[in-house]
């Protein structure tokens, strides 16, 4: 296991992260985001989103479970699950999503990841004053706010295990 910290300043510097990872994830690659409400989870999957290609605007799946997004040319769907609201990892898989054909991201997914990959990229975003403000209705919508985040990659197995953020986005965050 591999780990890199990164200070993120504003929600576009968060959604310019996500556009980085879009380069180097591709079908069946898993992506865990763990952090508060309103961190920027939602916000770093749009710049994903965009990056791949897909349809639909992205939104916090916290009240469906699972949402895909469909890709627009040849690329990966994008799966963006929120795992708040699940009470073990069989519920995960009983979602019966098509895991290896997408770029999966799983909002709270640490404790579920582990039943549908052996390797997988997780970020965890911490904000300095977290719970100032939070988003109550899980719409991620104090992520806008530019505030300073701390996003910490550690890379499980041997995919990823060269991947750094500073790598991944170079001067661009």
């Amino acid at each position: 296991m591999t780990s890199t910290t990164l200070r993120i300043s504003t929600a576009a510097d968060m959604e310019r992260l996500g556009a980085a990872l879009g380069r180097v994830l591709g079908r069946g690659d898993v992506l865990v985001l763990n952090g508060p409400l309103g961190a920027g989870k939602t916000t770093l999957v749009r710049g994903l989103g965009e990056a791949l290609g897909v349809r639909g605007a992205v939104s916090s799946p916290t009240f469906i479970i699972a949402r895909t997004h469909p890709p627009l040319a040849d690329g990966p769907a994008l799966i963006h699950v929120d795992a708040y609201r699940l009470s073990s990892a069989l519920e995960l898989d009983d979602l019966d999503l098509d895991l290896d054909s997408a770029v999966t991201v799983i909002e709270w997914g640490g404790d579920v990841v582990g039943a549908i990959a052996d390797e997988w990229l997780e970020l965890e975003i911490a904000r300095p004053r977290a719970g100032e403000g939070d988003a109550a209705d899980g719409d991620d919508a104090d992520a806008e706010v530019d505030e300073p985040r701390d996003v910490t990659l550690r890379a499980v197995g041997d995919r990823f295990a060269a991947l750094t953020l500073a790598g991944l986005v170079g001067d661009e965050a």
